[in-house]
């Protein structure tokens, strides 16, 4: 996520209402007296214990895909939806959990059988007619219906389903996914998806991955959209309304890769002249981010410009990163797509971790500066320690981050990336594009945590004398209170 064109634009708190565990038990409790008995599986959690969501998430499962067959109204803003999802449990299961907000839901089937369901808070409690072994491959199929909603936060941003004049927008980071389909809502479970969304004709419904199909009928017009990469279910995205697209193909990655940008249609001439200059940097900025974080890894790229819906900040959407026309700046699209590789690929497993992210996209920033005969990365690093006693930038250390309402702050930006300036500076330039080339290479489509990150730093660190430097580095920038002197 990016939140500055010309200045910061910081992230606050993200929360959601979590229904209290009593009642959650006692729910379970109600399904499972309605079975009868002769029962031997136990429900999944209703979370995955994320240290500052410990809600989102469920437990029992693994996600493979997600089939999602939507058809959205604009002018009754009425959104009807069906959730194919398939599975893998991972225990034996009698119950398990959906992060699903505010929808209402038709019908639940389980390996094509009705299965009883019940909903606390955003819970969706799904009880299969017969139990799933450990290890079965099961589909659930939700059908719902309703008036998506926009999730707003404790610092007024806003996630979830954005609504315009006939225009949509679903973002999702880090709760919002669950307010237009049911999920196993946490970064540490990632699906490949097909998303197939119909909306009335003159429209155009835009979504991750490479567009399939396209049929218009009795006035209705179909978008199938494929991601056969895994995916994180905060980076799925929709936009719908009017948009001018383009399709074009990088130069020099091997055969290339497919570029699809979107804009919106009602923007005014001069901001669409701006937009469209920016966006036809992405085939220069795709070609200089493979040469420095290795082969993209993903099957196409691109950008959505969505300036209805008011947005207010830009995200890393998976293949399209979406931007407000405010945020529509050359730094900013570095920062997005090179998120590509550091977020959505080489994805957190916990949302603690999102100073991986963010460090590394900053950073990107900052080496697209150097590369392009701006400042050096030095020269950024030099003039952030010099900021004088700023109490945002040195208010916690990026890897410590004191509670929910600050993974989007100051810190995690910033002084992440002098993290991995200081990485840089410790092992030399040859062997610091080695390391993070392997570091997206390694953890390609996984998910891994920050000590996954410095004991990999340190393994191919090249020497004692630089793996001692780096354990500093931990101690002072990453997870140290306060400015570290100076260096």
């Amino acid at each position: 996520m990016n939140y500055r064109a010309t200045a910061p634009l910081t992230k606050g708190p993200r929360a959601r209402r979590i229904a209290p565990a009593a009642l959650a038990a006692l729910t379970l409790t109600a399904l499972t007296a309605c079975t009868g008995g002769g029962v031997d599986g136990t429900p999944g959690a209703a979370g995955v214990r994320d240290p500052f969501f410990p809600k989102l998430g469920n437990g029992g499962y693994d996600v493979a895909h997600y089939g999602l067959t939507l058809g959205y109204d604009p002018e009754n803003r009425h959104l009807t939806g069906t959730a194919d999802i398939t599975a893998r449990a991972t225990k034996k299961l009698s119950a398990f959990n959906l992060d699903f907000k505010g929808l209402e839901v038709k019908e639940v089937t389980v390996e094509g059988k009705e299965a009883r369901f019940n909903r606390t808070g955003d819970e969706l409690t799904v009880r299969p007619r017969d139990d799933l072994d450990r290890g079965e491959t099961f589909r659930a199929t939700v059908r719902y219906s309703g008036t998506p909603q926009t999730v707003t936060d404790a610092d007024h941003s806003k996630e979830g389903w954005l609504k315009g004049e006939e225009s949509a927008l679903a973002v999702g980071e880090p709760a919002g996914s669950m307010a237009w389909f049911p999920s196993n809502n946490h970064p540490s479970d990632k699906a490949a998806y097909d998303i197939k969304i119909t909306v009335p004709k003159g429209l155009k419904a835009i979504s991750n991955g490479e567009l399939t199909h396209e049929t218009t009928t009795n006035g209705r017009t179909t978008f199938a959209w494929h991601n056969a990469e895994p995916m994180a279910t905060y980076l799925a995205t929709v936009a719908i309304g009017k948009y001018d697209t383009k399709k074009s193909m990088t130069a020099k990655s091997n055969s290339g890769i497919p570029v699809f940008t979107a804009i919106d249609w009602t923007l005014p001439d001069d901001e669409r002249e701006k937009t469209e200059k920016v966006l036809s940097k992405i085939p220069e900025i795709m070609d200089w981010a493979e040469l420095n974080f290795g082969t993209y890894p993903f099957s196409s790229t691109g950008a959505i410009v969505e300036d209805r819906v008011k947005l207010g900040y830009a995200l890393e959407t998976q293949t399209k990163p979406v931007f407000p026309v405010s945020e529509v700046n050359t730094s900013t699209l570095v920062h997005e797509l090179a998120h590509q590789w550091f977020g959505n690929s080489v994805t957190p497993k916990t949302w603690q971790d999102m100073w991986l992210n963010e460090g590394f996209a900053s950073y990107a920033e900052w080496l697209w500066e150097e590369d392009s005969g701006g400042d050096s990365a030095q020269d950024i690093f030099d003039a952030l320690y010099e900021e004088g006693e700023d109490e945002d930038l040195w208010a916690f250390p990026p890897a410590r981050q004191p509670d929910a309402a600050h993974i989007s702050s100051d810190p995690v930006y910033d002084r992440g990336a002098m993290v991995i300036h200081k990485i840089r500076e410790t092992v030399g330039d040859e062997t610091f594009y080695e390391i993070i080339q392997g570091w997206a290479k390694t953890y390609r489509h996984r998910n891994a945590n920050t000590k996954d990150f410095t004991t990999y730093v340190e393994k191919h660190a090249g020497d004692d004398e630089a793996r001692e430097e780096l354990k500093k580095v931990w101690a002072d920038w990453l997870y140290g209170d306060g400015k570290p002197d100076k260096p």
